[in-house]
């Protein structure tokens, strides 16, 4: 192949490869159009690209003409500068999830500062993962018109504004709760910009043999931030006092993390594979023919109550623990336990399904996993030690992390050519409303006269019974409904795709 020739003579510039990639996409318009005149319908040669026209709403012309292979093959290539944007996007994520969690951790001496309850400190969590689902709608927007770059700019944006609204709730006299709660607003508004644009940036940046690795590490660093301010936050806030610096000192983070948005590219000089070059619909057909797949609702309904009883739970952890005579630093510990071995396994796991593409069996194995640690963590809070809850909390973290970025990556090959933003936006936005909804049904089941008092111990029997009730519709992927295939990489395959100049 003439790619693999240049690929070992010598290494291309990147003007050689725009000016090349330019002449050759301007040679396969000509040739269609000359084509175009001769023949009313277009014959679909690709066997890749024929099976995608059964199985989605696209035209024969849309795809054909994105996945059939130039008749000189193109070169693509990744570029070294995916990495600063990636890093970017790591950062906000780390920073969005600490500033939501700023005051999960430390709910019981919030609630002394603002001169309220814990019930109504979890209301700053909740907030967040409604307004996530608000702003859903302008997060496909900006990330179908304009790629990743304009969704991180606007996060970076709120983040600003919500920390810094938020320090300044806690200095006025008395504190204002209601500032507070704006700021963390806002918060959760660009919360999804970040969230929900990792599947697309490796779609765009990445190529086959790393996206997979690149959306898990953008995905995780979400919870990861969750866990800094589990194991962090404690340690600032020794009484009411401390809260207001706490604060602060998050604010700063933050601001710092977001300047370098304003600098990352918006896409890369030339496409990076056959699938990364192709020109979504509109949002409107993308979400038609994404409803009308089972596929797309086996695998989003138990994502989003496993996500929502993450997001809950990471958020009630503390308040679970507490009533048994266990600290906030303890219950802190146990929630960093929870992300970080998350984190561990889950730097393990990517790279090797990166490279064997076992989306399905992995999928299949952990899902049960993450129910049993559910129902195992009913009897953790009465156990005479704490380390029972560390242990299941590292598990269910493992299992957890390990299945995230897999699921979601795989979602985007079965459903393609959806874009991987729209199925991303709906899994997350699910997520994000369920967990809202599963921290109000937490608070409405705690026992405030049981034995302790203020015990959830109804709420941990809720969680498991669902969580254990989502793992069938998993085990029913790949039996109902039609085959499920990795169409995007098929086409990268089929394209003859074989090495990628770095």
């Amino acid at each position: 192949m003439l790619a693999d020739r240049l690929h070992f003579a010598h290494k291309p510039s990147e003007e050689q490869l725009i000016t090349r990639y330019t002449s050759e996409r301007m040679e396969m318009t000509e040739t269609r159009s000359s084509e175009a005149k001769s023949r009313t319908d277009i014959q679909i040669t690709d066997r890749n690209s024929a099976a995608l026209a059964e199985s989605s709403s696209f035209t024969a012309r849309d795809i054909t003409e994105d996945a059939t292979p130039a008749p000189h093959q193109p070169v693509y290539r990744v570029y070294k500068r995916r990495w600063f944007g990636l890093v970017q996007l790591i950062l906000l994520n780390i920073v969005v999830s600490w500033d939501w969690l700023s005051y999960a951790s430390v709910a019981n001496t919030a609630a002394v500062f603002y001169q309220t309850t814990p019930t109504i400190i979890n209301w700053l969590s909740t907030a967040v993962l409604f307004a996530f689902v608000i702003a859903t709608p302008f997060t496909l927007y900006a990330l179908h018109k304009s790629g990743p770059r304009l969704s991180i700019i606007v996060a970076s944006i709120l983040i600003l504004l919500g920390n810094w609204i938020r320090y300044g709730g806690t200095r006025s006299s008395p504190p204002r709760f209601g500032v507070t709660m704006f700021g963390q607003i806002l918060i959760g508004l660009a919360q999804p910009f970040v969230l929900s644009a990792p599947t697309r940036y490796s779609d765009l940046w990445f190529s086959p043999r790393g996206r997979v690795s690149a959306t898990a590490i953008a995905s995780l660093a979400n919870p990861f931030g969750g866990a800094l301010g589990q194991l962090i936050s404690p340690l600032f806030v020794n009484s009411p006092t401390d809260l207001p610096d706490m604060i602060l000192y998050i604010a700063i983070i933050s601001s710092v993390a977001t300047i370098p948005s304003f600098f990352i590219p918006s896409r890369p000089p030339t496409p990076v594979s056959p699938s990364s070059n192709h020109t979504y619909p509109s949002i409107t057909s993308q979400v038609s023919t994404l409803v009308r797949q089972p596929v797309f609702w086996l695998l989003c309904i138990p994502f989003a109550v496993y996500v929502g009883f993450f997001n809950s739970f990471s958020s009630l952890l503390t308040q679970i623990l507490t009533p048994y005579g266990f600290s906030e630093t303890q219950g802190g510990i146990a929630g960093a336990l929870l992300i970080v071995v998350g984190l561990v396994t889950a730097a393990v796991t990517a790279p090797l399904i990166d490279r064997s593409k076992r989306y399905l069996l992995l999928i299949k194995a952990f899902a049960p996993v993450i129910a049993l640690c559910y129902l195992l963590f009913i009897w953790a809070p009465s156990s005479s030690t704490i380390a029972y809850a560390y242990v299941v909390c590292a598990v269910l973290g493992a299992a957890s992390f390990s299945l995230l970025p897999v699921a979601l990556e795989w979602l985007v090959e079965a459903t393609w050519p959806v874009g991987p933003e729209v199925g991303s936006c709906f899994c997350w936005a699910g997520g994000q409303a369920l967990g809202g909804i599963f921290i109000i049904i937490s608070g409405a089941l705690e026992d405030t006269t049981g034995d302790p008092p203020n015990n959830l111990q109804k709420a941990l029997i809720f969680q498991a019974v669902i969580a254990i009730a989502a793992v069938p519709m998993l085990f029913c992927l790949g039996v109902v409904g039609e085959q499920i295939r990795t169409r995007r990489l098929e086409v990268d395959k089929g394209a003859g795709i074989e090495r990628v100049t770095v």
